[in-house]
């Protein structure tokens, strides 16, 4: 690749990378909004057109989209390098600090104040995923089609406990049936918005309308491609071999199919593995899936990134070692491990024929109906955790295809019930933003428990 003068060395890349990971809070949305700030409107390295073109081809990726924008572009500038530093460093902050917290969690969990201010934070994330289904519906719901395939998907997944993965499968086979007949309510959309402002336009940017990549730059990262399916894959493969049946082997050979079908976002893949850490594995209770949830929410980095903490959970309670912190540390940062290594796997193997990707109708209308498909599926984890948080009991009602879980009325919660009620006329009428909600909650947990109510 030829590059300008003024083109920034790959030091000046990681020093830029670094920052845009710090200020990495608020979920997905948030984050593409700091890329794009910092990236096209200050530092004019891309224009609006190649950003908008480097989010789709993220978005028919599975994975956290704006961990996999960050080491595109990353790519973009400074080859394999620019895309390991810049993805690595999207990730650090969360790593370090979602550990922190699940060993503060694991110690001190049963606490009062602790409990207190974990007891907030439920009602807050309650709030935010409500908030969510509300903000990727307005986007992704735009013709009368979409909306039945996200009302299907709520139905199958809180009626018969479908597979989160069986319901993204059917959305995408609808959505490229459709695009390839040619029916206008399956064509493709962009997906979070990348901020308002003036239009950057590519010619007056670094990279420029074209990025002339050479066949070694191609071969470099399809290479690099393959050493991180590897460095991804081996791990899993001695656990197999080495450790059947333990806590660790189930962490790598879950988490490494979640990374493999976990499209829609972060919020849509939580209902999977509420279903799944919950339910089947017994990592989790239900309240600290929202525990975690809170976590993420509250520190820098994809929300993906609460997995570190389900995987920690389940190492801890599960190993049977000596010393439970660490089997939690190595059971987290397992998860971690094969939660993003096939990030940078798709980022590599794909990127050379990004513009064949993102030209194909068909990848766009079954991405289009996947998203659909995400509004159910984030509808119906909402109401999970509503079930959870405003109710102590909740009971499994079984009958031939129907299994449906149902609060036992007589158990709620008024003190979680009116908290979590006030955080949604707070989030929906008064609008602040994101951390002020979670901190207020916060503290009106640890207040509640001061004076005996929590």
């Amino acid at each position: 690749m030829s590059r300008d003068p003024g083109f920034p060395s790959l030091w000046q890349a990681t020093k830029v990378w670094a920052r845009i990971a710090a200020l990495s809070f608020g979920g997905p949305a948030g984050q593409i909004a700091i890329m794009h700030r910092t990236l096209v409107e200050e530092r004019k390295w891309l224009g609006d057109n190649r950003f908008l073109h480097a989010l789709n081809f993220c978005m028919l990726l599975p994975g956290p989209e704006a961990q996999q924008l960050a080491t595109y572009i990353g790519w973009l500038m400074h080859g394999v390098r620019g895309a390991v530093i810049a993805g690595g460093l999207f990730v650090l902050p969360g790593i370090v600090s979602i550990m922190a917290l699940s060993w503060i969690y694991a110690i001190w969990g049963e606490v009062g104040l602790v409990s207190g201010l974990f007891f907030g934070l439920k009602a807050a994330v309650l709030a935010i995923v409500l908030q969510a289904v509300v903000r990727v519906g307005s986007r992704a719901l735009r013709n009368g089609m979409m909306r039945l395939v996200a009302g299907l998907s709520f139905l199958l997944i809180f009626l018969f406990d479908m597979p989160f993965p069986l319901i993204v499968a059917g959305a995408a086979l609808i959505g490229w049936a459709g695009a390839k007949a040619g029916l206008a309510a399956f064509r493709g959309a962009g997906g979070h918005g990348s901020g308002a402002g003036a239009h950057v336009h590519d010619a007056e940017t670094l990279l420029g309308e074209e990025t002339d990549f050479s066949a070694a730059d191609q071969r470099g990262a399809i290479r690099a491609g393959f050493w991180a399916i590897a460095l991804w894959l081996v791990p899993v493969i001695l656990l197999w071999q080495l450790a059947p049946g333990s806590v660790f082997q189930e962490i790598a050979g879950y988490f490494s199919k979640l990374a493999m079908l976990s499209f829609g976002g972060a919020y849509a893949v939580l209902a999977w593995v509420a279903q799944e850490a919950v339910g089947t594995y017994g990592w989790l209770r239900p309240g600290e899936m929202l525990d975690g949830l809170g976590m993420a929410e509250t520190t820098p980095g994809p929300l993906i990134m609460v997995l570190q903490f389900v995987g920690f959970m389940g190492a801890f309670r599960d190993a049977g070692w000596a010393l439970p912190l660490a089997a939690g540390t190595l059971g987290g940062l397992l998860a971690t491990w094969v939660t993003f290594a096939p990030c940078f796997a798709w980022i590599f193997l794909g990127a050379p024929f990004m513009e064949r990707l993102r030209a194909n109708p068909a990848l766009a209308g079954a991405l289009s109906t996947v998203t659909a498909a995400v509004v159910g599926v984030i509808l119906n984890l909402a109401v999970w955790f509503a079930f959870h948080v405003v109710w102590s009991e909740v009971a499994k009602l079984e009958r031939g295809p129907l299994s449906v879980e149902l609060p036992v009325l007589h158990s709620i919660d008024w003190t979680a019930a009116a908290l979590s009620a006030l955080t949604l006329f707070v989030v929906f009428r008064l609008k602040p933003g994101m951390m002020t909600v979670l901190c207020s909650a916060a503290a009106l947990g640890v207040a509640l428990h001061l004076v005996g109510l929590a």
